[in-house]
């Protein structure tokens, strides 16, 4: 399928990506606690959600009609906290109240606490139960909303996540698109030595075939890519789709990128100044 996008458009996709890698560096290093390396891998693909993708109003974020989204990888809650910010769901200078006693903003998402919040999530392997569940709503009560989550690759080795995928292929649930955070490096589980580690979940296209799924692989960094693949769901009848994207913990920052100790570590004042250094450079591009 062919599809147009205008320079525009990916533009804005790529500096709002690159604005809200800086939010996340800036509200991390605030609070003196959060993850970095997942949210950075994660928000190229968050951004285009919340800004060119889904349904939503920021002035009505309970509204029945809108799309829902969970993310199930709930430990990068800052990077999706970023995205609410910038797209209006609550004040930027909000985020640095993150982690803080009685914030809205916790270290993990809670759907009590902030608007624009469709489920509550960090128990691993859980969020795409949720989800699953929303979309199967809809079906049975004729909406026409549509249900996305994000799920990690360390996440994937949950056997929730494929009991949730078998129902969701049981009932055909067209109305559902999983995102698959592939940055293959998680933090814990394995012995490697440095900077070595297995990839935690091996070819995922052909697992997530034999559960029924519709796959697509793409660059989870590129919004060209990015943007067609969920239009490509969009137009799939019959079957759930899971968008595999291939991305870079960490990415944006050179000296984080690719390095699983930046998955929770907090940068120090220098090399906060780098980093912010670095993403003004991809936001002027």
């Amino acid at each position: 399928m062919k599809i147009s996008f205008t320079e525009e458009k990916l533009d804005n996709l790529f500096k709002n990506a690159a604005e809200a890698r800086r939010l996340i560096i800036e509200t991390v290093h605030h609070a003196n606690a959060g993850h970095i390396g997942g949210p950075m891998s994660a928000v190229d693909v968050l951004v285009n959600l919340y800004f060119s993708e889904m349904n939503i109003d920021p002035e009505h974020p309970l509204a029945e009609n809108r799309d829902r989204f969970v993310l199930s990888k709930g430990h990068s809650a800052i990077g999706l906290y970023s995205v609410l910010a910038l797209r209006g769901y609550f004040p930027v200078e909000e985020l640095k109240t993150f982690d803080a006693l009685n914030s809205r903003l916790q270290a993990h998402p809670d759907m009590n606490a902030l608007p624009g919040l469709d489920m509550s999530t960090g128990s691993l392997g859980m969020g795409i139960s949720a989800a699953v569940g929303m979309a199967l709503g809809a079906k049975l009560q004729n909406k026409d909303f549509r249900t996305y989550c994000m799920i990690g690759d360390g996440e994937s080795q949950e056997g929730q996540v494929w009991e949730a995928a078998d129902v969701a292929s049981k009932y055909k649930l067209d109305n559902l698109v999983a995102i698959l955070d592939y940055n293959k490096l998680q933090q814990f589980g394995w012995d490697g030595k440095g900077e070595s580690r297995e990839t935690p979940v091996i070819d995922p296209e052909k697992r997530w075939e034999s559960f029924g799924w519709h796959v697509i692989s793409i660059d989870g960094h590129n919004p060209a890519e990015i943007t067609a693949a969920f239009s490509t769901a969009r137009e799939l009848s019959g079957k759930p789709t899971i968008i595999i994207a291939n991305t870079i913990k960490g990415k944006g920052v050179s000296f984080m990128e690719n390095a699983y100790l930046w998955h929770s570590r907090v940068p120090t004042d220098a090399e906060l100044k780098l980093a912010v250094q670095e993403l003004k450079v991809e936001e002027m591009r």
